[in-house]
């Protein structure tokens, strides 16, 4: 019984336009280690069968993972891995399931607070993040235009330049190929309530720096970690934005590490 309850149950969030496929090198070594992997594709992602155009808030495109959350058993804990993006659809969960999630991890990701807005760290991205850095980005109006819903597509240059740059090539061939227009719902977070100290605040939280990243780069992953409050922060050096690709083994290392201190 003892290497049973040893036994951890992590579920892994896929960032902006990717899939549950993104996980793919990470997932069978933390299996390996005895421990119950569930990666899970947003809506309008991996091969989740709706379209970008028919999923209007991130509550609508977080509703996989909520699904699995509610569907655990009583007293079952999980712990949330989510990766760029995904660190929007972790504080969702955060928010409305705080007594099923062990701890919630941020690898190079988004990490709201509980005083402003859930857009707030996506507007300041945006303001720091000169247009031109976009490189091959294609952004397109979708739904009402009182929505104001926003589509993004990484474009080649993007991928190659600024997410993929110290990931293996067979990786960044693999994403041209899976990748799927996702987007940031900018307009429906900077409406939506803020996340609540009782609740999103209760769960224990982990940011993992990647060092060479990029896409989020450092500086303003060191900013979040600032803005909000975190147990725990960890570093994965050489790690480009695509961790899980770049630094499989030492992201498996730190994850079997959070693993333990908060499983």
């Amino acid at each position: 019984m003892a290497e049973v309850n040893k036994q951890k149950h992590f579920i892994l969030v896929h960032g902006a336009c990717h899939g549950a496929w993104c996980w793919y090198k990470l997932k069978p070594r933390l299996e390996s280690a005895g421990h119950r992997v569930t990666a899970v594709d947003m809506a309008a992602s991996g091969i989740n069968m709706k379209a970008i155009q028919g999923v209007h808030s991130m509550y609508e495109y977080s509703k996989p993972l909520l699904e699995i959350l509610a569907s655990l058993a009583p007293g079952e804990k999980a712990i949330l891995v989510g990766h760029s993006l995904g660190g929007l659809n972790l504080a969702l969960a955060m928010e409305k399931y705080p007594e099923n999630i062990s701890a919630a991890v941020f690898l190079a990701a988004f990490m709201p607070d509980t005083a402003h807005h859930p857009s707030f760290v996506l507007e300041q991205y945006w303001q720091r993040t000169p247009s031109e850095a976009w490189l091959d980005t294609e952004f397109a109006p979708y739904g009402r235009p009182e929505d104001s819903s926003m589509s993004m597509f990484f474009g080649t240059k993007f991928l190659t330049s600024k997410l993929y740059q110290l990931s293996p090539v067979e990786d960044l061939e693999l994403a041209k190929a899976l990748i799927r227009p996702g987007s940031m719902f900018l307009s429906d977070l900077s409406k939506a309530d803020k996340f609540s100290k009782e609740k999103f605040g209760s769960v224990p939280r982990v940011y993992v720096v990647c060092k060479e990243d990029k896409g989020i780069p450092e500086e303003f992953q060191r900013w979040m970690i600032q803005n909000s409050e975190v147990n725990d922060v960890m570093e994965i050096k050489d790690a480009d934005h695509m961790a899980m690709f770049s630094k499989p083994h030492k992201l498996f290392n730190t994850l079997l590490e959070i693993g333990h201190k908060y499983g």
